[in-house]
């Protein structure tokens, strides 16, 4: 221990001697070597919320030059593109959401969540046409197979009928629909109203669950088809009447009442119209009956020269 003092003691005298021949030199102590430190710090500190403020004013920029972007016409392309700018899970959510209503759920406010899309409806619409037409014409073969007499043309005119008849029901009864409630807003203050595409868009895949159905009724079971019918019917006009609701009932019940039987009423004349005719009322052609058969036995046919 004294060894380990005198040589600490004589460091001392070392530095204090050398202090006292060169008494111009500049000493550093650990405290201004970390306030050097400090400071460095707080200077790069201060770059990096600097950095951040600027970051942060070019966010700002951005969403005001955003917020400035003028908005596309209705008759141009862009106008309508954010209306099918929809995900396959989007589209599988309100599917299943139109396959499975209950009471208290809102298509809506579940699905749709203030955005509506046309994808969803236009592919419905146009597939529930297609397998319309197609259905009608396995329909007619299957008829032929049963009875030879009936004769099998393709009726590709089935494909326009069925097209403008279910576009026409996906658009117009939505419009007119939306037409009535906003009439009836004027005068009941506390209803209130679905948008014009989020009606169309609950018409829309409210009709999915006719798609199935148009392919189990080629099954030649007359019960079996007003089977299945009735519950794509019922399954279908559920999910409208149960989304109207919450619109409807503030309205007088006389009006409510009328309303939605009105729409379940167009929903089931829909729903018969995409049935096709029993194989048994499908009229066989009559045949061509050669005129020398009609000519009784004894009279021979004039022959020409």
């Amino acid at each position: 221990m004294a060894a380990a003092d005198e040589l600490a003691f004589h460091e001392f005298e070392e530095a204090t001697n050398l202090l006292a021949e060169t008494p111009d030199a500049a000493t550093t102590s650990q405290s201004a070597e970390l306030t050097s430190r400090d400071h460095v710090a707080v200077a790069v500190g201060s770059d990096i919320g600097y950095g951040a403020e600027v970051g942060e004013e070019e966010d700002d920029k951005t969403s005001l030059l955003q917020e400035e972007k003028p908005q596309p016409r209705f008759w141009t392309f862009d106008y309508y593109q954010s209306f099918f700018d929809v995900d396959t899970s989007q589209v599988l959510d309100r599917i299943k959401g139109s396959l499975l209503p209950h009471p208290g759920h809102n298509f809506v406010r579940h699905h749709l969540r203030n955005h509506p899309d046309l994808y969803g409806p236009f592919w419905i619409c146009a597939t529930l046409a297609f397998v319309l037409a197609v259905t009608g014409n396995l329909t007619l073969v299957l008829a032929q197979r049963r009875d030879p007499s009936i004769h099998y043309s393709p009726q590709f005119h089935k494909v326009t009928i069925a097209g403008i008849t279910i576009y026409c029901y996906a658009w117009l009864v939505p419009l007119a629909l939306w037409g009535f409630l906003r009439w009836r807003q004027g005068t009941r203050e506390r209803m209130g109203l679905y948008t014009f595409l989020e009606t169309v868009c609950v018409y829309g895949y409210s009709l999915f669950v006719f798609i199935p159905t148009v392919v189990l009724w080629l099954i030649p079971v007359q019960w079996l088809q007003w089977l299945f019918g009735a519950l794509a019917l019922t399954l279908s006009a559920a999910g409208l009447v149960f989304t109207l609701w919450p619109v409807v009932r503030e309205d007088t019940r006389l009006v409510a009442a009328a309303l939605l039987s009105t729409v379940v009423l167009l929903h089931a004349l829909l729903a018969l119209g995409c049935k096709p005719l029993p194989l048994d009322h499908v009229v066989p052609q009559a045949t061509p009956v050669s005129p020398s058969v009609l000519l009784p036995s004894s009279v021979k046919p004039m022959t020409t020269f």
